[in-house]
């Protein structure tokens, strides 16, 4: 098979770059693969944070000859000549990855005039199929872009319902969760990751008990719920909150509810989008790492936290409950509940569980192989379709 792949990549960062190399790797493994990355992912108007661009060497690199740096976002001539380029790959696949309407009207040009007069099938990879912070005509653009598909891959039965809501078709869809991100390096120990810290950044967590707040701050993530939640925890346990990610929102009410509730020595705050090869030390530092989400899909989160055997003490919102077993691999707790929060804080430092999750997690994790997430994309897409 000859796939093509539109989507984020390098030389963009970010989760779903990182996602679109792994997919490559493993997808070309038997397949013939492309990749046609953005030139221009959003207006830097619109962008929240500091750049759209890697800084720094990825983990894993798509062969730059596979990698063709092409789309921008918001020109329709270069949609139209980015088909043409598609189509004289003669492709039997076109995978979006899909995550925001923003792209929709991108996508459904280019897929519209690359299937024109071929035989080539279209497949959406639905992070979302409606996004988490909504606006106006966000189901008009996601039909809009569906229109196009022949086929969806979901990963969350929450996804999975909002795609049911809008699949008037019944075009074919598998479900197969999202696999792990393996690309970030081995777990190292966490004294020796704890040490990395304290020299890169100032952060000294030597002898404490340290919960993790990973990845992009916006509002829907609860991190200030979090930090509401922390003098409770505080009361019973010595916990230091590591905050790694930056900030996409305005970090003023951030940084003032670390001062109004006294926080300072307590909560350590590295706002900045770290490296592909400085994510390990951060989850081999910790002893959990914490989602107090108010609402979500599914979170890739979880996927790197269970690749380092990480316990995950989470709100049950979204697809999180799906992968987070309450009790096993982590704990969970109601959204926009900060007792229920502080409370699982607490039972997990003072029932000591992180050694029985961090166990639990080293079973449960070989579910989320990534062989195993191709072959379902396969089996999908090169079925009969009735």
């Amino acid at each position: 098979m000859k796939a093509v792949i539109v989507s984020t990549a390098y030389p963009m960062r970010g989760g779903i770059a990182q996602y679109t190399a792994i997919l490559y790797k493993y997808l070309s493994l038997s397949h013939k693969v492309k990749v046609f990355s953005f030139k221009r992912q959003y207006p830097e108007f619109l962008f929240p944070g500091k750049t759209q661009y890697e800084t720094s060497e990825p983990a894993y690199r798509i062969p730059d000859a596979d990698n063709r740096i092409a789309v921008d976002s918001i020109n329709p001539f270069n949609w139209f000549f980015t088909a043409l380029k598609i189509r004289k790959e003669k492709p039997d696949l076109l995978i979006y990855k899909y995550w925001i309407p923003f792209f929709a009207p991108c996508f459904f040009t280019i897929a519209f005039f690359v299937k024109m007069f071929s035989n080539t099938k279209v497949l959406f990879i639905c992070d979302n199929v409606l996004p988490h912070e909504k606006r106006f005509g966000d189901v008009f653009l996601t039909k809009l872009a569906f229109s196009t598909a022949d086929f969806f891959l979901v990963q969350s039965k929450t996804v999975e319902m909002d795609l049911k809501l809008l699949n008037k078709k019944n075009k074919p869809y598998v479900f197969t969760p999202h696999p792990l991100y393996n690309i970030f390096g081995d777990k190292v120990e966490k004294n020796e990751a704890r040490k990395f810290i304290k020299k890169e950044y100032g952060r000294d967590t030597a002898n404490d008990k340290v919960i993790l707040f990973f990845g992009y701050i916006r509002k829907y993530k609860g991190l200030l719920n979090l930090l509401d939640a922390m003098p409770d925890v505080l009361k019973k346990e010595n916990v230091k909150l590591l905050i790694a990610g930056e900030f996409y929102d305005d970090e003023k009410p951030y940084r003032e509810k670390i001062e109004k509730l006294k926080l300072q020595d307590s909560v350590l705050l590295i706002s900045d989008f770290l490296p592909d090869d400085r994510i390990k030390y951060f989850f081999s530092a910790a002893d959990c790492v914490v989602l107090p989400y108010l609402n979500a899909t599914q979170s890739g989160i979880v996927q790197i936290c269970y690749f380092y055997d990480k316990p995950v003490i989470a709100t049950n919102v979204g697809g999180i409950g799906e992968v987070v077993i309450d009790g096993k691999t982590g704990l969970l707790v109601e959204p926009n509940n900060n007792g229920m929060l502080s409370e699982a804080i607490i039972k997990f430092f003072g029932s000591n569980l992180e050694n029985e999750f961090s166990s639990n997690i080293e079973k449960e994790k070989l579910r989320y192989t990534w062989e195993e997430y191709v072959k379902q994309l396969e089996t999908l897409t090169t079925k009969e379709r009735n």
